[in-house]
């Protein structure tokens, strides 16, 4: 890193007289193309070069905007969570108690709206002895909403009493979650997780029981 920013010239490091804004698009370019790197290099492999060259820039002008990898790939995930958070929310009043947490499981899949989530998942939980921190703004950002999604939402249907007071709610949501990376490993789809795990967890939790 220290390399790359002496290869700027004056004028490249220098900040702009007048403080001049910086470009949004721009912006959005290095992230992106951060991302992008992310999924195909994984955090260790992936270097500031091929991020700048993906995303058209110069070293210096990246720099300019992210010190470290580090900060870069902190504002990256940023962007994703940042266009993720409102799926942590379900609005039950139109939807039937069973529907209600399909629809919860259904959001928790991590490819719900980042269709490469797994890979990045995976290279996050390479990178948890070398770059920890990295696990765990995954953990507080991506996993625990969802995992909470599915637990409030059962919290509103145990308040309706459409479902038992006794249940275990953190086990019962862990257990959804973790169905997906089942599926995952094993070679499968998950588009019909929701559905099949609903299927089984319904008439064990439930407070009416359906024929």
């Amino acid at each position: 890193m220290a390399r790359a920013r002496e290869e700027a010239t004056d004028d490249e490091a220098a900040p702009r007289p007048g403080g001049r804004p910086r470009d949004s698009a721009l912006d959005e370019a290095i992230i992106l193309a951060t991302r992008n790197r992310l999924v195909r290099d994984g955090y260790s492999l992936m270097t500031i070069g091929d991020i700048a060259s993906d995303a058209k820039v110069s070293r210096p002008t990246l720099y300019r905007r992210w010190s470290t990898k580090f900060e870069l790939v902190v504002d990256a995930l940023d962007y994703g969570f940042r266009k993720q958070r409102d799926l942590y929310t379900v609005d039950l009043t139109s939807m039937a108690p069973r529907e209600a947490l399909i629809e919860a499981v259904r959001r928790l899949d991590p490819t719900y709206f980042n269709p490469d989530a797994m890979v990045l998942m995976g290279n996050f939980a390479g990178e948890a002895i070398r770059t920890p921190e990295l696990l765990g703004i995954v953990r507080e950002h991506a996993v625990e909403p969802r995992v909470a999604l599915v637990e409030n939402v059962l919290t509103q249907l145990q308040d309706s009493g459409a479902v038992r007071d006794d249940i275990d709610k953190h086990t019962i949501a862990t257990m959804c979650f973790g169905s997906y990376y089942g599926a995952f490993y094993r070679g499968e789809s998950g588009d019909e997780i929701p559905e099949a795990v609903v299927s089984v967890l319904w008439p064990a939790i439930a407070t009416v029981k359906t024929p």
